[in-house]
């Protein structure tokens, strides 16, 4: 059997026709023979090049809209008879079948048709490919005779091998891109099965939600907020986690483990985010950035926070960036030398050249002006990213033999969610800081404490207790982390109290108010700890667990 294969005929049928003339014109110089469909051979026809339509080949028109045209056993007898072996031979040539040699597909855009607002459930089902798939799936499994394109970015390199091997490709090559097309084909499929699953009654009216959300709205900067309400979706029945890998990284955590980057695709996102300057990415900056952009996503108004080992070191609000971010880094400016900083607004110059004054990894934004970018452009090695907000509907996490997934943690709540649960009640900058605390709370590792005041009517962190076995220990180490005071502080915890010396121990860090989940069996006793101390505790009836 030879290695490399002659390329006579080529069957052409592409929904992305960039690259597609430049290519064909390549294929029709070394003499193959270009057969194509509807679009595809119009569009080649316009560019001057002679193509024989697929309806020729099979003697049988194109119907039904386009959907039969290469559902036909002219066509996949030519893709699918071995070369090498007598009886396929004699059978296609018994029916007049010619070979095909090469078959270049790229699918119908399903998902981003049924990614656009309002889309009609026909229109969805009109843009399930159904030839294409199964041209694909026959060249890719008859490699040894057909190259399969599956893809705009392997025309060059297709077209680059033929010319130097007189119109001929390697075995090597064909076995390439019979394993690329296999992902295609299981990619398109997993979207179109994943995107059915979430349909809960289709109709002609279009898709129908099954989830609810309601915002939370009212005159505080912590306001606004998209929170959950109603029932999440339905797990899915089978757990479809396809993604092509994006990029492969120096290592993982720790130089002996190997590591890459796969990306959804969506262009949203951490694993999509424009690096604007800096060294590359690695894998804990990747972790790092996307606890980061998770927190300061928390908040309508402009916050910044400063992340170290996915927990916040300093988390600030402000009516400016560089506002917001004075106060993140004051909160710890130790701990946030080498961390990495989420920004939810617009970073400006002023900003920018405060945060050239720090060593950090990485600063990720949604947008940077030019003087931003002119500023952090000293630190050569700094990482910038720009990237588009996406919303985590679901966690992945794998364990050994499978694998754990849930819902994100979106639920947050307002003042009217809270319930006052001791004599006497928290003042309104109380409250306010509390409702701070507690969305910074829901981002650290658990057991998690987290000290927190008002600065000029704005949120900051004052010390954070994090990933402590006991909450307890959290208290007293958030305490000590401190690098402000704490005297009328207040703090959140992510937990209830299973017992008063958890609440203890802040009371005598300087907190004068508490907010916590509730709903431990001796609840009764840290109230009653908690009015004897003077404290003011309010409970959300949520808790915020997150254990890595």
């Amino acid at each position: 059997m030879s290695d490399f294969k002659v390329v006579q005929r080529a069957l052409l049928s592409v929904t992305d026709k960039s690259g597609l003339v430049e290519f064909a014109k390549g294929l029709s110089g070394f003499g193959v023979e270009l057969v194509s469909t509807g679009g595809t051979a119009k569009a080649l026809r316009d560019a001057g090049l002679v193509v024989k339509d697929i309806s020729e080949l099979t003697g049988f028109p194109e119907m039904l809209d386009g959907r039969v045209k290469t559902l036909h056993p002219v066509v996949h007898g030519g893709i699918l008879h071995r070369r090498e072996d007598a009886a396929h031979v004699a059978a296609v040539k018994e029916h007049g079948i010619g070979p095909i040699d090469m078959v270049v597909v790229n699918l119908y855009a399903f998902e981003k048709t049924a990614a656009k607002p309002g889309v009609a459930f026909e229109e969805i089902v009109e843009n399930i490919d159904i030839g294409g798939p199964s041209m694909l799936r026959s060249a890719a499994k008859n490699f040894e005779d057909v190259a399969v394109v599956s893809g705009v970015d392997e025309y060059a390199p297709v077209i680059e091998e033929m010319a130097a091997n007189a119109g001929k490709l390697g075995y090597e090559t064909r076995w390439r891109l019979a394993k690329k097309a296999f992902a295609v084909t299981a990619a398109y499929d997993a979207g179109i099965a994943s995107t059915l699953e979430g349909i809960a009654a289709p109709d002609r009216s279009g898709l129908q939600p099954s989830g609810a959300l309601a915002s939370v709205r009212g005159a505080s900067p912590l306001a606004g907020i998209e929170r959950a309400v109603g029932a999440g979706v339905e797990m899915p029945s089978t757990l479809r986690v396809i993604a092509p890998r994006k990029a492969a990284l120096r290592y993982g955590e720790n130089p002996h483990q190997k590591a890459a980057l796969y990306t959804d695709g969506s262009g949203l996102g951490i694993a999509n985010a424009e690096q604007l300057q800096g060294k590359e990415l690695s894998y804990n900056n990747l972790v790092d950035l996307d606890a980061c952009w998770a927190l300061v996503s928390e908040f309508p108004s402009t916050a910044v926070a400063i992340i170290k080992h996915t927990n916040p070191c300093g988390v600030g609000m402000g009516a400016t960036v560089v506002e917001a971010y004075k106060r993140a880094l004051e909160a710890d400016p130790v701990s946030a030398f080498g961390g990495v900083i989420g920004i939810n607004r617009t970073v400006d110059g002023e900003a920018a050249a405060e945060i050239a004054k720090l060593f950090v990894e990485a600063v990720v934004a949604p947008e940077f002006t030019a003087e931003a970018l002119a500023a952090l452009g000293a630190k050569k090695n700094l990482r910038v990213l720009r990237l588009k907000p996406a919303k985590v509907e679901r966690v992945v996490k794998q364990i050994s033999g499978g694998y754990l997934v849930q819902d994100e943690d979106r639920m947050l709540v307002g003042a009217d969610d809270l319930t006052v649960a001791t004599s006497r009640e928290p003042s309104a900058e109380e409250l306010e800081a509390m409702i701070f605390a507690w969305r910074v709370c829901k981002h650290v590792k658990s057991n998690a404490i987290v000290y927190a005041r008002l600065d000029g009517g704005f949120g900051q962190t004052v010390g954070v207790g994090a990933g402590q076995m006991s909450r307890v220990d959290a208290a007293k180490f958030g305490a000590v982390k401190a690098a402000l005071p704490l005297k009328g502080t207040v703090a959140a915890s992510d937990a209830f109290f299973p017992f008063p010396d958890g609440l203890e121990a802040i009371a005598e860090a300087g907190a004068t108010a508490v907010i916590q989940p509730g709903g431990s069996m001796r609840d009764a006793e840290v109230v009653a700890a908690a009015d004897r101390l003077g404290m003011a505790m309010v409970m959300t009836g949520v808790r915020h667990f997150r254990h890595g």
